[in-house]
């Protein structure tokens, strides 16, 4: 009973969290706009696998000795730095690549494949597992759902199980919400106009996960 009282303040306390601006929702917001809902699907899941990971670390403690040694902290704040500049440049070079078109034609979008869809998948684990930000936040944040004598690892387990479940609704919500506007976002000005926009943003995020510190 004492975890059932806590559940309404763990899904205000979720839902304020997943609706805050960052890696996540910029990866999101541009898939779903590019490739639409189908699009968006493996990278949302991928986020949520890794976010997954990240509790199961925190309630393990492994978390705890990546977020305490400056070796391991440093390393994964180069990776997701470097992997969030990656995507950046890469949606910048997409929008320069196109700046000559002329015909505002909306694309349709891409027929994914197996590939592709794994290569979303990864790219959504690699943002949230790659962030070390995330260890700090779940060490920091699950504990103070856990009941005095409730065993740690087995109750953050099911607690981020109702943070992914949360998180998915959410997000595949905003996907769909974006996804229907698909055809305007594809159209070549505009394309190429989020490209840029998106771009600046996962490379601003990118050069502050490198820049901040602990």
């Amino acid at each position: 009973m004492e975890l059932v009282a806590l559940l309404p303040a763990f899904v205000v306390a979720v839902v304020l969290i997943s609706a805050s601006p960052g890696p996540a929702m910029a990866l999101i917001l541009r898939r779903a706009a590019v490739r639409g809902f189908s699009g968006a699907v493996p990278t949302v899941l991928g986020l949520e696998a890794g976010l997954y990971l990240w509790a199961l670390f925190a309630g393990a403690g492994l978390a705890a000795l990546v977020a305490a040694s400056e070796v391991a902290f440093l390393v994964l704040r180069i990776v997701g730095a470097g992997f969030l500049l990656y995507l950046g440049f890469k949606a910048l070079r997409s929008a320069w690549r196109s700046r000559g078109e002329t015909a505002d034609v909306a694309e349709e979008p891409p027929v994914a494949s197996s590939r592709s869809w794994w290569k979303a998948f990864g790219e959504g684990a690699v943002v949230m597992l790659a962030n070390p930000k995330a260890a700090a936040f779940m060490i920091a944040f699950y504990p103070q759902f856990v009941p005095a004598g409730w065993p740690l690892f087995t109750t953050t387990a099911v607690l981020a199980l109702l943070q992914v479940v949360i998180e998915v609704v959410l997000y595949l919500t905003l996907a769909a919400a974006v996804g229907r506007a698909g055809g305007w976002f594809r159209r070549s000005k505009i394309r190429r106009r989020l490209d840029a926009i998106s771009g600046t943003v996962l490379v601003g995020l990118g050069v502050r996960m490198a820049a901040e510190g602990r």
